[in-house]
């Protein structure tokens, strides 16, 4: 019997996970969840400028940016963050059913996502505090390019169930 199948033979969607899924006393500091690698290009850049609003030329207007000096249009920092968005990688499937929910977030940006750049983002834990009922897991967040430049870094914070005793 699979999984994803009850003793009377149905199908059990709560039980279907793509990975081993673990509780906050399984993790520990260093635990890593990279995000699979992308290319960022025109098509994501019109995308976030339709979720955003945002319409600076610096965002969308190649000529603009190549007569201040880059070599492209820049990102949007924002559009750098989001690419450390944990449901785009397994730590929310990881993490499961113990999940309550995103509390916090902070991001420095030190680099510019110039379009046609291939971002390489990662979570990794770096703090767990146990609390009575809940536990709360700080993961530091990555993005580098393929030139192995950090363009962003911050921190983002998690309040998960403890396993029930």
């Amino acid at each position: 019997m699979s999984d994803s199948a009850s003793k009377e033979g149905r199908f059990d969607p709560f039980s279907h996970k793509i990975i081993e899924t673990k509780g906050f006393e399984d993790l520990k500091i260093g635990d890593q969840f990279p995000i699979p690698s992308r290319t960022i290009g025109d098509a994501n850049f019109a995308a976030f400028q339709l979720a955003s609003g945002d319409n600076h030329p610096i965002h969308y207007d190649d000529e603009y940016c190549k007569a201040l000096g880059y070599s492209g249009m820049l990102a949007h920092g924002f559009q750098v963050l989001i690419q450390a968005t944990p449901g785009a990688g397994l730590f929310p499937h990881v993490m499961s059913d113990c999940m309550i929910g995103f509390i916090e977030q902070s991001s420095k940006f030190l680099a510019p996502l110039i379009a046609g750049d291939t971002v390489y983002p990662n979570l990794e834990v770096i703090d767990l505090k146990k609390q009575t009922k809940t536990g709360v897991i700080t993961l530091k967040a990555t993005v580098h390019n393929q030139r192995g430049e950090l363009l962003m870094e911050g921190e983002q914070k998690f309040l998960v169930r403890l396993k029930q005793s």
